[in-house]
């Protein structure tokens, strides 16, 4: 990469043998910094040393950090990514890096989506390089913008006619999160933080974007046990998208997703969600 103030930063916690997120980048040929942020908390650090050599693992003090972040709740467990997310600005800072992405440590690959006749086609990327290094030049040149992120494969529900594709950016950001240590943000809520945060931040007026012409592939969450799985297994969905509403109740409710089988999520009304510029041809004259 010829972005020397850049790193990569994997979350992970209780699945050293399993970053699947590493190998997804080798095979994309990204050629620049990275390292695994861990927390003290974790009791198979050395697993984690031992993999991948202390030299690229980062541990943060978790308690300290639980004590600087909104869970929106009053329980005590400390079993969820909250705490790391926040930590990355003060890290990437302390190594000297200005722009920074945050990943998870589960993803399968990277993909190129694009119109293939009436379908959503898709290409596996040469370079992870030159596609980081574009997404920093936009995230660059436009200031305002707090986070640009990656689509995931939700977000072509329904193909090349489910809408989303084409609208090329989205008002959202989640898992990959392209950040700026000159232009911080604080993560907020036990779980669900991602959504929480876009929808919170982005109702008083900041850009949290997704660019749809790239998208991840993750493991599936249930089955792969450890990180912040338990969290979503021990909370449920229904208590997961609760945090959202509590955060935007004016845009946000529960509703039931209809995918193998129903489960409960959040639906966001983005009329309502986030402010909008509005066309100069309603000026009045």
């Amino acid at each position: 990469m010829r972005n020397k103030d850049f790193v990569v930063f994997i979350l992970s916690h209780g699945r050293a043998d399993r970053v699947y997120t590493i190998k997804a980048l080798e095979k994309y040929k990204y050629t620049g910094d990275w390292y695994i942020i861990c927390d003290n908390e974790d009791e198979t650090l050395e697993d984690y040393y031992r993999y991948f050599g202390k030299d690229k693992v980062i541990v943060f003090d978790k308690l300290a950090k639980s004590k600087e972040c909104d869970t929106l709740d009053n329980l005590d467990a400390r079993n969820i990514v909250l705490f790391a997310r926040n930590s990355c600005h003060e890290i990437a800072k302390k190594l000297g890096y200005r722009y920074f992405l945050e990943l998870d440590d589960d993803y399968k690959s990277f993909l190129f989506r694009y119109p293939e006749g009436d379908k959503l086609g898709s290409a596996h990327p040469k370079s992870l390089d030159d596609i980081f290094d574009a997404v920093l030049d936009f995230y660059k040149d436009l200031p305002s913008i707090k986070t640009i992120t990656f689509a995931q494969g939700g977000d072509f529900i329904g193909g090349l006619d489910g809408g989303k594709y084409k609208q090329g950016i989205l008002r959202k950001a989640m898992n990959t999160f392209f950040c700026d240590v000159q232009n911080p943000f604080t993560f907020i809520g036990r779980i669900n933080e991602d959504v929480n945060t876009y929808c919170l931040y982005g109702s008083q007026g900041n850009l949290f974007l997704t660019i749809t012409d790239v998208m991840i592939n993750q493991v599936d969450t249930q089955a792969n046990l450890g990180g912040l799985t338990d969290s979503y297994l021990s909370l449920g969905t229904y208590i997961k998208s609760f945090y959202t509403v509590m955060c935007c109740p004016s845009s946000v409710k529960i509703s039931a997703m209809i995918t193998n089988h129903q489960r409960i999520h959040h639906i966001i009304d983005w009329d309502r969600a986030v402010p909008k510029i509005i066309s100069d041809r309603f000026k009045i004259k």
